[in-house]
């Protein structure tokens, strides 16, 4: 343990501290809470049953009046992404609160219709809790009723399921994909003469000594209508007209398998140069076929580096931002892309943060189907 506490200790301190700070994120309401303190006490004895009593309608004109500019959009802009529209709301109510201080609980219900409606006190509420599921619903599409309960996203506001989807479809494509190029390279690798494999493992590695925004680029001028691929392919005769290849899913899946390869190839790479050749000849000589052998003898022992190598890409791109966003289209965004956008640009650390745990989880869940599943009897007999 001495040994390894200096390297645990800069992980916590570097990485998973961190992390958890902005996963937490999805959960903290201490802004709201804090500026409307008069609101959160009269909020608390409301059973979500019609509209809360005039006591709340005063707290909420009281509490805003008293916050300097800063902190009401601060707070306006928290509540608007819970639901569009409510930062107007909040300025303007505050406004009115500023220049009328006798402000009733009537003249709040007649300055804007939405303080007549349940949803809106429904929201106020859940934002001043001690911690709030609002963003860790709305990543699944799902949102608190105004009567309670959790209820489903409109179909119009309801996208992360089919983006959690989309991210996961991508992923195995782009895990299958590095199998299916991976394993013969890596093959070759095992069997080509020193000099030889030297030079081909130079290649493999090339992508990771490149940054991701010059692979991304390049793969932008070799695909485009005018491009490289496009014109070999119009000459040989295999297409009448440029293809579509790029800011589509196949742009993306060449682009991701490009960068992936080398994470597969090198796993596989250090099983196969355990795996003794004779065994192939001697199966040879007791009767079996090529593929008899390779399937029965060779593939079994090679199998957990390509499992390895596999669990290692299928990982990896569940968390893939750039390359998606740089050669795919609007249809091919991953989660990761939607955490930067609200992390960057919306200033949205709460729904960043929700769709954080998203991807822990999913990462979670297939290691844990992995692990059960080399629990199994079947398992252990490949």
């Amino acid at each position: 343990m001495l040994l390894v506490s200096p390297a645990l200790a800069l992980v916590a301190a570097i990485f998973l501290l961190p992390m958890l700070g902005f996963l937490s994120e999805a959960f903290r309401t201490d802004e709201v809470r804090a500026a409307l303190p008069h609101t959160t006490t009269a909020l608390r004895q409301w059973d979500r049953g019609g509209l809360p009593d005039d006591e709340a309608f005063i707290a909420v004109a009281s509490d805003l009046a008293r916050l300097a500019d800063i902190p009401a959009a601060a707070i306006a802009r928290r509540l608007n992404a819970s639901e569009a529209g409510l930062r107007s709301l909040i300025i303007r109510t505050r406004e009115a609160a500023l220049a009328s201080p006798g402000l009733t609980a009537e003249g709040i219900r007649m300055l804007d219709p939405r303080w007549n409606e349940q949803r809106t006190w429904s929201i106020l509420e859940t934002e001043t809790r001690i911690a709030t599921p609002s963003f860790l619903l709305a990543a699944i599409d799902r949102e608190i009723a105004p009567e309670g309960g959790i209820a489903r996203l409109p179909p119009e506001r309801a996208i992360f399921q089919v983006v959690l989807g989309r991210t996961f479809l991508i992923s195995l494509l782009v895990t299958l994909g590095c199998v299916i190029i991976g394993f013969p390279v890596a093959y070759a690798l095992v069997t080509a003469p020193d000099r030889l494999a030297a030079i081909l493992i130079l290649f493999v590695l090339l992508p990771f000594w490149t940054s991701a925004l010059v692979r991304s680029a390049a793969w932008v001028v070799l695909l485009q209508r005018e491009g490289l691929v496009n014109q070999f392919l119009l000459r040989i005769g295999a297409i009448d007209e440029p293809a579509a290849l790029i800011f589509n899913r196949i742009g993306v899946l060449v682009a991701m398998i490009h960068v992936q390869l080398p994470l597969f190839v090198l796993p596989l790479l250090s099983v196969m140069r355990r795996v003794s050749p004779d065994l192939m000849r001697a199966a040879a000589s007791l009767g079996a076929p090529p593929v008899t052998a390779f399937l029965q003898v060779y593939l079994p022992q090679v199998m957990p580096g390509v499992v390895a190598g596999a669990l290692l890409v299928f990982t990896i791109s569940l968390g893939y931002y750039i390359t998606p966003a740089l050669v795919g289209g609007p249809g091919d965004q991953m989660l990761s892309w939607f955490v930067a956008i609200y992390t960057n640009q919306t200033v949205n650390w709460g729904m960043a943060g929700a769709l954080g745990i998203i991807l822990v989880l999913s990462v979670g869940v297939v290691l844990g189907v992995l692990s059960l599943l080399q629990g199994t009897d079947a398992w252990k007999a490949q």
